[in-house]
């Protein structure tokens, strides 16, 4: 689990971010909403990926 991954997850966040403004701007809540639950699973992802490197160091 290295770069690739970080770089894959925060992909996967703008990614999110890109289907919440496509929701906000067409008015259409569920692809707001999972734009929203993409940015939260890539942040979780994230998160899991810094707690190996703190482990490794």
């Amino acid at each position: 689990m290295g770069e690739g991954d970080k770089v894959g997850n925060k992909a996967e966040e703008l990614g999110g971010k890109a289907k919440e403004a496509a929701g906000k701007a067409t008015d259409n809540e569920r692809l707001e909403a999972e734009g929203r639950n993409d940015q939260t699973k890539a942040n979780l992802k994230q998160a899991g990926e810094n707690v190996k490197d703190a482990f490794r160091s």
